[in-house]
């Protein structure tokens, strides 16, 4: 099953994440027209090669067109419209820059695969179960709540000031009647009725005033305890979990709640300041003593101006935060004088918004101040927001082509003075950093890590079985070495990431990697298995190994054991690890070679855990005597060991040596079964 269709069966509030980093920059029609073509290609390494960039653009356009081609016969009219729009956006947004489109891509499958895992592994931390919270939740649900409210009252005081506006209009009318009369009929007593009138008009106008700014001043008052508590408290813990997401943690979302809620606010507070300036006009056009207009209006408006203000201010997002094309997975990270792009928006959405709003990016002085280096941002640094930049129509600005540059500084030596966070960076406790451990893999090689691979985990770097949640130094995290070893626990777990994603991660995706087990507990899972029961471990004394071992029994029924020597990414590049274990073979003494791997761990039979992940069809043995293509024998590698049939240990590492298979035949057939296992045991077998 492809990548593509497991997203597809995700749930609904998965499914509302993937479509948010869609857009035109990498269509999602494309993704599903092509998603077997484009989960074979490797998007990743493009993103650092030009070339080989340059090429996967070029097929990529040439896969459209047999897309193209395909629907052309169906006459599918509406497909072939978005597929030729998407074909002339795609060549005009790429053309000059393909790394740019082998970044897009390599992000849209990584953030499928981070997506993926969350749907598939349970809450596990602290932090984790504070993101999603229960009252985090609720607080949003309020917020969203007093908005609506905040609207529907703006809506209330509109219809109150289009009363007044009527009342004033009839009290003008009536007024001017007056005035126009003969002097005569100014005695009569319609006249003194007619006054009358007049008086308990201006007295409901001036009650109506009243009453009119007293639920404005509400309003204002509501508005101003809203965003300076619950909405920018949501607006902080959103940018929170963009900074725990950019650590690996579980992907944020919220904006496009924010930005409803931002904007509900802004046009409330922009129709209210519309309802004062026209009670400004009413109050001109006719005022008296007391009127409550001139003494309340101006202060009511610099409120709500004081609001828009403060409104924009917080609605300007870092969307996407800093991130390098050629380092897609470290956002934040920045080196100089190499690319970064990063992603603003605004979450205020008006019609009156459309017009230019220029953003300079620079580099904050004051910070660097703590530092004797300097630095300076190299490339377009100033653009102006455009609603083309986004896929739902807000305002936003995406920097793609800016380097930070260092500067020569003249005063004492550079970088004698750093960070403090840096300089001495702080303990954490064991739980927050396996978390954020399980979220590393998580992000990055698109399944995190089990309860049972935490404690491994934890027992390695408290070394001891028995660990409580203290706190861990930094220097104990990777600076220190592990005990017995030339290397740290970071440089160790590091090793392993880059492992699995370049060499084994179907297999890890689909979890059938233990990967952190102990030697001592991988004997307690196997021991009492059937035999050919085997699990899959990385080396705790080798950077960056695979192992795998297997149970069986001896002849008088005692359980042993048997570990390879662990499989690196030199072996791993000449053949695959799926391949590798399809293909096993043991000698043991006088045996035919075979496969001893039957089982993986606990009970499922090895094709089917792994068959998908097969390269090819194995390769029957040739026989020396047929003939071959050209003339030559036909032949492929395979992983052989020897195993004494009075050992329970694995052999060293020159027993695991590749043989082929047409070579082991011609062996077999002129030497005896002992002279080849002693020609395997000789010391100056091959290393």
């Amino acid at each position: 099953m492809t990548q593509w269709n497991q997203v597809q069966q995700l749930e609904i509030k998965f499914l509302e994440q993937v479509d948010q980093f869609y857009d035109d920059n990498f269509p999602m029609e494309i993704r599903h027209l092509l998603a077997q073509w484009i989960e074979n290609q490797d998007w990743e390494a493009a993103s650092n090669n030009e070339t080989m960039a340059t090429i996967l653009l070029q097929n990529l356009l040439i896969q459209l067109d047999d897309q193209l081609g395909r629907v052309s016969k169906e006459k599918n009219l509406l497909l072939i419209h978005n597929l030729k729009r998407i074909r002339k956006v795609l060549q005009g947004k790429f053309h000059g820059n393909p790394m740019h489109v082998a970044v897009v891509i390599s992000n849209c499958l990584r953030e499928e695969r981070r997506i993926l895992a969350a749907a598939n592994m349970p809450v596990q931390g602290p932090l984790e179960k504070s993101l999603q919270s229960s009252s985090v939740s609720e607080r949003q649900r309020n917020v969203e709540h007093k908005v609506s409210a905040i609207k529907n009252s703006v809506q209330m005081t509109e219809q109150d000031a289009k009363y007044l506006e009527d009342l004033q209009d009839e009290f003008d009318y009536r007024y001017k009647t007056i005035q126009t009369m003969d002097q005569s009929d100014k005695n009569n007593a319609l006249m003194n009725q007619e006054v009358l009138t007049l008086q308990e008009m201006l007295n409901s106008l001036d009650f109506k005033r009243k009453e009119t700014l007293s639920k404005m001043t509400q309003i204002v008052n509501e508005t101003d305890l809203l965003m300076n508590s619950m909405l920018i408290e949501e607006l902080q813990d959103w940018k929170r979990r963009q900074q725990i997401a950019c650590i690996g943690g579980p992907l944020h979302n919220g904006l496009d709640q924010l930005q409803n809620c931002f904007t509900l606010l802004a046009e409330s507070l922009f129709q209210l300041r519309r309802q004062l300036e026209k009670l400004e006009e009413q109050s001109t056009k006719m005022t008296y003593e007391g009127d409550p207009i001139p003494l309340q209006r101006m202060h009511l408006l610099e409120r709500v101006t004081f609001l828009i203000y403060n409104l924009f201010k917080n609605s300007f997002v870092v969307e996407r935060q800093p991130c390098m094309p050629t380092h897609p997975q470290r956002p934040m990270v920045l080196k100089t004088l190499i690319q970064f792009t990063v992603k603003l928006r605004l979450l205020i959405k008006l019609p009156e918004l459309n017009y230019q709003v220029k953003v300079k990016a620079s580099i904050d002085k004051n910070v660097s101040t703590l530092s004797n280096r300097r630095f300076v941002l190299c490339g377009t640094h100033v653009k102006a927001m455009s609603i083309e930049e986004s896929s739902n129509g807000s305002l936003s600005v995406e920097f793609r082509h800016l380097q930070p540059k260092e500067m020569k500084s003249s005063a004492g030596s550079k970088g004698n003075e750093n960070l403090v966070f840096f300089n001495n960076p702080p303990s954490a406790t064991l739980s927050q950093l396996l978390e954020v451990m399980s979220w590393q893999f998580s992000s990055y090689v698109g399944r995190g890590l089990n309860s049972d691979q935490l404690n491994m985990l934890a027992e390695k770097l408290t070394v001891q079985s028995n660990y409580s949640d203290g706190h861990l130094t930094w220097a104990k995290f990777c600076k220190e070495h592990l005990p017995g070893k030339s290397f740290t626990f970071w440089t160790w777990l590091e090793a392993i990431l880059d492992l699995i994603k370049k060499h084994i991660l179907p297999l890890w995706i689909d979890g059938y990697v233990m990967g952190f087990v102990s030697k001592e507990k991988e004997r307690l899972l196997l021991k009492d298995k059937m035999p050919g029961t085997f699990l899959l471990r990385f080396s705790e004394s080798h950077l960056g190994g695979i192992t795998f071992t297997w149970v069986d029994h001896s002849e008088n029924g005692e359980v042993r054991f048997h570990s390879v020597e662990p499989y690196n990414k030199g072996r791993l590049s000449a053949l695959p690890f799926a391949d590798i274990l399809r293909d096993y073979k043991v000698i043991m003494a006088e045996n035919i070679p075979e496969n001893p791997l039957k089982y993986l761990y606990p009970d499922i039979p090895k094709d089917k855990a792994f068959g998908k992940h097969y390269s090819s069809q194995p390769c029957e043995v040739a026989r020396p005597t047929e003939r071959g293509d050209k003339g030559y024998v036909p032949s492929v590698f395979i992983p052989i060991s020897t195993i004494r049939s009075d050992s329970t240990e694995p052999q060293s590492p020159s027993d695991l040596l590749p043989m082929s298979p047409s070579v082991y035949a011609v062996l077999r057939e002129n030497l005896s079964p002992a002279t080849i296992e002693t020609a395997m045991k000789s010391p100056y077998s091959a290393e």
